[in-house]
């Protein structure tokens, strides 16, 4: 008999792993920026090297795991919604059919710690495994939807990533214009 949880760990091993990943890239980054604009030796007449980066690790790896995490639920949410609108099924097996996408997430996790120096090469690593997951669950769901159906999960998918996306970059771009224009010496 299959357990049917068997793969419920997996995302939060891959969120750990790849929240991890980042995190350690990012606090290489930070310390050179504060080496940089000398607030680094301050922060040495208080805590130790180690104190220091084991600190910045923590608020990293935290800032990265709540991103994936909410990234994560608005995913899942997401795609739910495009079954319920595209699919057949009504017994909730392609929910149970696209698990093993877990896995996918898992190993791309377990490849990322390899490349904590390269922030190019983590960026490469999470986008295969999101385009291999994807192309996963979309040949798990097309067992349960007709052709028309998966035309509109996999365009209602596209269209609210790239609407979310577009949104979260125009966000960042008014604030950053904002902090500019506000500067004193940007007049």
């Amino acid at each position: 008999m299959k357990n049917p949880y068997l793969y419920s760990y997996l995302p939060l091993f891959s969120i750990l792993l790849y929240s991890l990943s980042f995190g350690i890239f990012t606090v290489g980054k930070l310390i050179g920026l504060f080496q940089s604009i000398g607030l680094y030796a301050g922060m040495l007449e208080f805590f130790t090297d180690m104190e220091i980066r084991m600190l910045l690790l923590f608020v990293s790896f935290l800032c990265f795991f709540m991103m994936f995490s909410a990234l994560k639920l608005v995913g899942e949410t997401i795609h739910e919604i495009a079954m319920l609108l595209f699919s057949n099924d009504s017994e909730g097996h392609s929910v149970k059919g696209a698990r093993g996408g877990y896995v996918i997430f898992f190993f791309g996790g377990l490849l990322s710690t390899v490349a904590i120096q390269s922030y190019l090469a983590l960026l490469i690593i999470f986008a295969l495994s999101l385009f291999c997951s994807f192309v996963y669950t979309v040949y798990k769901m097309s067992q349960y939807t007709s052709l028309a159906g998966m035309i509109g999960l996999i365009v209602f998918e596209i269209v609210f990533w790239a609407v979310f996306l577009a949104a979260v970059l125009f966000v960042c771009l008014k604030l950053y214009n904002g902090i500019l224009a506000s500067l004193p010496f940007a007049n």
